[in-house]
């Protein structure tokens, strides 16, 4: 008799400790899942690995391949996290990679079209090329995306680790003199016109999210655009840091080394904004700070000293 009531006990008593378990589980995994995920690297004083220098290599190839690798496989792509992992529940961190990922492709398309070859009328690498294709791929997709078919897809950091691979083997066959880093002017003028012309979409949509921001003190999607432009920045301070090391010839015959500084502090300071909370407040408010107006201020000053630069690399 008392294992009757002891089975009925427990069956009264199931909804108990599956609520228990649904707690337990949104109490404790998620949160603390999170807590033990969430990293926003923003090391300004970062460096490439052993691995990826190149004697004889580019030092912004390098920075940009150990850079993809590192939040891939070392901090982790949460970017396309399926639901059921504690990344899918975090905000900031996912468009700090994506930010970083927009400029590395930027950079990638720059490789292509501009450093890697000598002329317009030359041939593409092959590395760079698949390099600058793999790093257009969606930084979201999972094993599966149910929205093009039912049957597994190409996850977006494998895609990444492709492109690690392929701008490894340009800097190792450029070492060897089997591929183009051109170092002309007229090359680095390029790349960094298009560098610019990139801060200045940031800069507008910036403006734009100011304007039409929540009317309330939480505003959800700006600290979206926050971290974004925040990865972007920070990824164009290493590459820009690296690119100086490769074109040092024209730095020092151009006498572009303290522009070139500031421009990379401009940079940095952008990077390197940590609010505790992304507000976007009235840009008069008394109260509130507007980090979004905070963060445009220091890209239009990047901006501007990037033009600088060019100016004088015309001359």
């Amino acid at each position: 008799m008392s294992i009757l009531n002891e089975g009925g006990s427990l069956k009264r008593r199931w909804p108990l400790f599956a609520a228990i378990a649904v707690v337990a589980i949104f109490g404790l995994y998620y949160p603390v899942g999170m807590l033990l995920t969430h990293k926003i690297d923003d090391d300004l004083a970062y460096k490439p690995a052993a691995v990826d220098q190149v004697g004889g290599g580019s030092h912004a190839v390098a920075i940009a391949a150990e850079l993809i690798e590192r939040e891939i496989k070392i901090n982790g792509w949460v970017a396309n996290d399926p639901f059921f992992q504690p990344g899918s529940m975090l905000d900031n961190m996912p468009n700090f990679q994506l930010g970083m990922l927009h400029a590395m492709g930027r950079f990638a398309f720059e490789l292509v079209d501009q450093l890697g070859r000598t002329r317009g009328s030359s041939q593409t690498d092959r590395d760079l090329q698949e390099a600058a294709g793999l790093l257009q791929y969606s930084g979201t997709k999972w094993f599966f995306d149910f929205s093009t078919s039912v049957l597994p897809t190409a996850k977006s950091e494998d895609q990444y680790a492709k492109a690690v691979s392929a701008l490894r083997n340009y800097n190792i066959r450029l070492g060897q003199g089997n591929a183009i880093f051109e170092r002309r002017a007229d090359n680095l003028l390029s790349a960094l016109d298009r560098i610019s012309l990139d801060l200045g979409s940031s800069s507008a949509a910036l403006d734009k999210r100011i304007i039409d921001g929540s009317p309330l003190w939480l505003d959800f999607e700006s600290d979206d655009l926050f971290y974004s432009v925040k990865g972007q920045a920070y990824a164009y301070y290493l590459i820009l840091r690296e690119l100086k090391r490769d074109y040092a010839n024209i730095v020092r015959d151009r006498e572009l080394s303290a522009t070139w500084d500031q421009m990379l502090s401009s940079f940095a300071a952008a990077a390197g904004l940590h609010p505790l909370v992304v507000v976007n407040g009235k840009p008069d408010g008394l109260l509130l700070p507007n980090h979004l107006a905070s963060m445009g201020f220091h890209i239009l000053r990047a901006r501007t000293q990037l033009r600088e630069i060019s100016n004088i690399l015309l001359k």
